[in-house]
């Protein structure tokens, strides 16, 4: 009888552990689950539409697989508020049970998934297209990472060109939050730098309608407004700017010259031919992967289809990402086993291969990568995109400055008046 039961509680055993065996096996042979999060309302919802196709578009070109692990994608969607973004993401994470997370969108969205996924250490959070410094900067969460490049870096060679252009004094317009602190500051370091002022910043809410009295205070003086405003914003303040008869000419942030600016339809936006920008992507370069991209994107999403001419700055920076969070499973062959970290440990050693040039990232799991400057132009159909005035690599976190030199950007540092 006892010898019986030994038989049978090792048989028990026995058939656990090979069930644990096998649920192991599936757990690295089954669906990857990768939650989708990006802004598909309030002012940023083209921008975040047109990442989402970019994102999708990445996982399109794998056929849909990784080391022979079917890719699910679960979606989410915000509105550029943190609040509203960390809600997102804990729905994907902890309810949707997703294995890995891509986005958001907007700046201060990123900061505050970026805090929230330290209360995650066995997922992994890699950036949608959030662009502040303090998101990998400050307080950097190990789990999370950013293969774009952000906001300051993108703006990294527009104080030269302006001053280039004789533009030795101007006013900044931008909205109130951590990304435009650091487009700003990216312009400003190296602007003021170079002897330029700036007299007045206009700093206006997220989602503003209204901008009568940020063009009344536009100085006469000024040789041309910075203007760092996004989707919705930028759309009423050019129109509210066409119709107090203003005609200063603009220097763009990187998200004022995307293609969801260009393709609306308000006269006003003619009159942005011949603004200068900076940004991780120029329409018009000439790399032969970046063509091969553009043209894939054209075919996956006609404009028929609700694509633009080119992709937009939302959907290359969601495709980066998203092309990252693909090539990092492969590298470690669909295994996310013990807490993700051997497929951790593979994001931070890769260099990314991208349409525009290699990635690599830090030590706070930031970007190092490349700027173009570029100025607004028009085609033979009408169509405005953004041809290269110069191309800048390698450009890291700090601008090529010492660290003891470099400071954050925020509503006042830099300054230059």
């Amino acid at each position: 009888m006892k010898f019986e039961k030994r038989i049978f509680v090792r048989s028990m055993l026995g058939a656990a552990a090979m069930t644990a065996v096998m649920g192991s096996a599936w757990a690295q042979s089954g669906p990857v689950k990768i939650g989708l999060l990006a802004t598909l309302e309030g002012p940023f919802a083209a921008g975040g539409a047109d990442g989402m196709r970019g994102a999708e578009l990445a996982v399109k070109q794998r056929g849909g697989m990784v080391a022979g692990r079917k890719i699910e994608i679960i979606k989410a969607s915000s509105n550029a508020n943190p609040d509203v973004a960390v809600n997102a993401a804990r729905k994907l994470i902890e309810q949707d049970k997703v294995d890995i997370l891509v986005g958001p969108l907007s700046g201060g969205e990123g900061i505050a998934v970026k805090d929230y996924s330290k209360t995650q250490p066995d997922k992994t959070f890699i950036n949608g297209s959030s662009g502040a410094q303090g998101a990998t900067l400050v307080n950097p969460s190990p789990n999370f990472f950013r293969f774009n490049t952000e906001g300051a870096q993108w703006m990294f060679g527009l104080g030269k060109a302006a001053m280039d252009k004789g533009y030795k004094k101007v006013m900044v317009i931008a909205e109130d939050y951590s990304f435009p602190y650091s487009q700003v500051q990216g312009f400003m370091s190296q602007y003021c730098a170079l002897g330029g002022k700036v007299p007045v910043k206009a700093w206006v809410p997220l989602g503003g309608k209204d901008y009568s009295s940020v063009i009344a205070r536009i100085p006469n003086d000024v040789d041309a407004l910075l203007v760092v405003l996004g989707g919705a914003d930028a759309v009423n303040f050019l129109t509210q700017y066409e119709n107090a008869g203003g005609n200063k000419p603009m220097l763009g942030g990187s998200i004022t010259v995307s293609q969801d600016i260009l393709n609306y339809k308000g006269k006003r936006r003619d009159s942005l031919v011949g603004t200068i920008s900076a940004g991780p992507l120029a329409d018009a370069y000439d790399g032969a992967e970046w063509k091969a991209f553009v043209a894939d994107y054209q075919k996956t999403y006609p404009v028929s289809a609700g694509g633009y001419p080119t992709p937009g700055l939302f959907a290359y920076v969601y495709y980066q990402n998203m092309k990252a969070a693909l090539d990092g499973l492969d590298a470690v062959k669909g295994d996310l086993s013990g807490g993700q970290a051997k497929y951790r440990e593979a994001l931070s050693k890769m260099v990314l291969k991208t349409p525009t040039g290699d990635v690599r990232l830090d030590g706070n799991r930031q970007a190092i990568g490349t700027t173009f400057v570029t100025e607004v132009v028009k085609d033979s159909q009408g169509n405005l995109f953004n041809k290269v005035l110069s191309k800048v690599d390698n450009v890291d976190q700090l601008l090529g400055m010492k660290k003891e030199a470099f400071q954050m950007g925020t509503r006042d540092v830099p300054s230059c008046p």
